[in-house]
């Protein structure tokens, strides 16, 4: 059954926007960050107003909160929240939905979690990616662990691991506490959201909601970019909490939307998502025995694509409706033992893809199945704390994968391909005693086995192979990551780099006029972050970080596609009492290192691209602890520019072949958030 809501709330938005208006101002990205701790939930926390207490942090982990403003403003989904971290990019399909990249590296390279679990998008062009079913502002935390660097959850990830991660809640008495924002904005945004809970020492009962939208925008030259979306999204979470140590938590929920896509043939008009999960989680359950976890989670999305609903009837209507349903569990122990402590357990995964048959060009009730998958892994991480400043990190996991191939037409029907393959990790870790200065250095090995999109959505594979199910061959990375983080005073320096060489690194090459074609090369990859802050003058505080990837495809001696320039950010915030006024300056540099045509399942190499400036202001005013109302001017000057990891216009939209899309010009937006 197709679930749609589209909340055209239109008297509720004009009897808050007077309000709304009144409470701007919201400050930038700051990099907060202190002498980092040895411990997992250790990261670097990015606050874009205030960080009134900063946290523990290490240069390989991010930790940032999705609910407080940012600049520029994200769209509704996952991936443009993490584009505000050095390091990450996105494709751009539209106003929303686009795909995550980062330092270069595509896919499931990046392992994204939502709340232990895992939802994976259905069509085979990614149009509903996995980012596009998570709505960060209801999640407590976004974590990123970069590189090879833990194998806790699930296959690892090659490049990085994104958590999306909710908290369970503990009371005394009778409570109820949450937050909500509102937010509008230039070319029709809208945003409202809740997050409340109530308990008491028994339990909880925790209900999110939020709703999104927004037109067209306009670029820098005022033309129309089709990018219009619409999302809905709630979630509802039952906790009982017997005691302090002790947890049982059941969650469920909806969402749906529809996005019109310039960069598609066709445009998303069902995102449908239904979520169930389970939890149990005890602490301190002996004097070795630190935790007890178990989770079990099933996430399904049913993606409906067409191209005559979002934009203007076409000569010849085309749609396609297609689901996954994916099912998964984890159990894990936590063990101290002195300077040792170790985490292990097992986890699993599964997933089914359908599509809905086709009759005449119509669709029937009728469902397809055309692929299987299962994981199933067991891990392993271990910490010695070896003298009082020094440690060692170590992790493995063992998993087994299978794919079946279920397409009736398909050259390779009935098909399975099986893997049992090891990841693990090796880290050292170091708190100076005689500088502020907290530094590692890792190494990393991942087999990462191809996901669906590699599997099933190339037109064909090089070499003597039936198909890519067949041909494409597993990724093996081995990738050095290191790094170092300065903290004293007013000032934090942080730094964080990699060096990795790929056998069978999975590329696609769209030089071949019957589509897409999947190849294994080996390559070599290397880049940095960098950020530094530093307070002065009571008030003032300047900023500013750079991002850089580097790749090299070895078997042909080119450049690796779909690699983004260098990029560097320069902030300047000044804070007084309870406002603050702050500018963004986004500098990217050309991209000249390509290789034509070649590229991922979404994206390819067009040409070279030129660099560009993006100058951002901003500011906060808040009224007490409860209200905090900002206000932001996004592309100031109305700049007229282009990513690098783009998309070419849809011809059904009257774009040109090479016609690549712009970014949005000048943007005005407002939000107040709100808590009690």
């Amino acid at each position: 059954m197709r679930i749609k809501a589209v909340i055209r709330a239109r008297t509720f938005r004009q009897s808050l926007l007077l309000s709304s208006a009144l409470m701007s101002l919201a400050a930038m990205p700051a990099y907060a960050q202190e002498k980092p701790k040895s411990d997992e939930q250790s990261g670097i926390i990015l606050n874009p107003i205030v960080i009134t207490s900063a946290p523990q942090s290490t240069p390989f982990k991010v930790v940032t909160d999705p609910k407080a403003p940012r600049q520029p403003v994200p769209a509704s989904d996952g991936a443009d929240y993490l584009k505000t971290i050095p390091g990450f990019s996105t494709i751009r399909n539209g106003g929303t939905n686009g795909d995550l990249v980062f330092r270069g590296m595509f896919g499931s390279r990046v392992n994204i979690r939502t709340d232990g679990g895992v939802i994976l998008g259905a069509c085979g062009g990614r149009m509903d990616n996995p980012t596009s079913y998570i709505s960060p502002e209801s999640y407590d935390r976004m974590s990123v662990i970069k590189g090879p660097q833990t194998v806790q959850w699930g296959p690892a990830g090659s490049a990085a691991t994104v958590l999306f991660e909710r908290d369970p809640q503990h009371f005394d008495k009778l409570t109820l506490k949450g937050d909500s924002s509102i937010l509008f904005g230039s070319n029709g945004r809208f945003d409202a959201r809740v997050d409340a809970t109530v308990g008491d020492k028994p339990g909880y009962i925790r209900m999110m909601a939020n709703k999104s939208r927004a037109n067209d925008y306009k670029d820098g030259d005022g033309n129309r970019v089709p990018s219009k979306w619409d999302k809905w999204n709630t979630d509802l979470y039952l906790g009982l909490t017997p005691d302090a140590d002790t947890v049982l938590e059941i969650s469920g929920g909806l969402g749906d939307g529809e996005a019109r896509y310039a960069g598609r043939a066709m445009d998303g008009s069902q995102f449908e998502r239904q979520s169930f999960g389970l939890k149990f989680s005890k602490s301190n359950v002996s004097d070795y025995l630190e935790k007890i976890e178990a989770q079990l989670y099933y996430n399904y999305a049913d993606h409906i694509m067409d191209n005559f609903r979002l934009r203007p009837p076409q000569k010849m209507p085309m749609e396609s409706e297609v689901d996954r349903r994916s099912m998964g569990g984890r159990v894990s122990t936590t063990w101290n033992f002195d300077e040792h402590r170790l985490v292990g357990g097992l986890d699993f995964q599964t997933d089914t893809h359908r599509s809905k048959e086709k009759v005449n060009m119509q669709l029937t009730d009728n469902w397809l199945k055309d692929a299987q998958f299962a994981n199933y892994g067991v891990f392993g991480e271990w910490t010695w704390n070896f003298a009082d400043n020094q440690r060692l990190v170590a992790g493995g996991r063992i998993d087994r994968a299978s794919v079946e191939d279920d397409r009736a037409s398909s050259l390779t029907y009935g098909d399975k391909r099986n893997q049992a393959a090891f990841s693990g990790f090796i880290r050292h870790e170091q708190d100076w005693s005689s500088l502020p200065v907290n530094s590692y250095i890792g190494l990393g090995y991942v087999n990462r086995f191809p996901d669906y999109w590699e599997l099933f959505s190339p037109k064909g594979v090089t070499g003597s192979a039936l198909n890519a199910f067949e041909g494409i061959e597993s990724e093996k990375t081995v990738q050095v990551d290191f790094g170092a983080q300065y903290s004293e005073g007013d000032t934090d320096i942080w730094a964080s780099g990699y060096f990795g060489v790929i056998n069978d690194f999975i590329l696609f090459d769209y030089s071949n006029p019957g589509g897409s074609v999947a190849t294994n090369v080996n390559a070599r990859i290397m880049g940095a972050e960098l950020g530094v802050s530093r307070q002065f003058a009571n008030y003032w505080k300047a900023e500013a970080s750079i991002a850089y990837a580097w790749g090299q495809n070895t078997t042909y001696d080119e450049p690796l596609p779909q690699i983004p320039p260098l990029e560097g950010r320069l902030g300047l915030t000044y804070e007084r009492d309870n406002w603050s006024v702050g500018a963004l300056w986004r500098l990217v540099a050309a991209q000249t290192r390509i290789a034509e045509n070649m590229g991922n399942v979404v994206g390819k190499d067009f040409d070279k691209s030129a660099g560009f400036g993006v100058f951002s202001v901003n500011g906060t005013y808040r009224f007490n602890e409860s209200v905090r109302l900002s206000l932001g001017v996004d592309n100031l000057f109305n700049k007229e520019y282009t990513e690098h990891l783009n998309r070419d216009g849809d011809a059904g939209f009257g774009f040109s072949s090479n016609y690549q899309l712009r970014e949005p010009g000048r943007t005005f937006w407002a939000k107040t958030d709100f808590k009690f």
